[in-house]
């Protein structure tokens, strides 16, 4: 499980982020969409929902000028409670809060059995995710971009 986007991805969970389409269609899959795991994904799913009323994780959620701000806001508050976490109990106790955050504590411990030692890389990768998150919605506000969200 990688804890990062990234540009391709052959695992089949995944949720992908798209931005080539218009209004009313998009390119599945398309070479410019970048990927997230779907268990590192549940992390941000509650960014993803306050935002858009119509967001689904099984299908395809779009963001266009209506709602990618209140994502980029959502996003944007999420990263700043992730920056307050500053022991291994709050991070702990955050991500096991989250609907399905005990999968990725269970994965992570799966990986790495002495992840508590280290639990401060983990933190920074997830911040990474978010701030990476935060950058796509950015670029799709400056370029006029609808952002496609798409669960597999």
């Amino acid at each position: 499980m990688k804890i990062e986007l990234l540009t391709k991805d052959k695992c089949l969970n995944f949720v992908e982020f798209n931005i080539t389409g218009d209004n009313e269609n998009y390119n599945k899959c398309d070479e410019e969409s970048l990927y997230l795991n779907s268990d590192i994904f549940n992390l941000f799913t509650h960014c993803f929902e306050e935002s858009n009323q119509l967001y689904e994780y099984f299908g395809v959620t779009r963001y266009n000028s209506k709602n990618i701000i209140r994502l980029q806001n959502e996003l944007i508050k999420n990263l700043n409670t992730l920056e307050r976490i500053n022991t291994l109990d709050k991070f702990d106790g955050h991500i096991k809060n989250i609907f399905l955050g005990e999968n990725v504590i269970g994965k992570i411990e799966n990986k790495d059995k002495s992840w508590r030692e280290h639990w401060k890389d983990y933190h920074e990768q997830i911040i990474k995710v978010n701030e990476d998150l935060i950058k796509l919605i950015d670029h799709c506000v400056i370029e006029e971009r609808v952002l496609w969200v798409v669960g597999f």
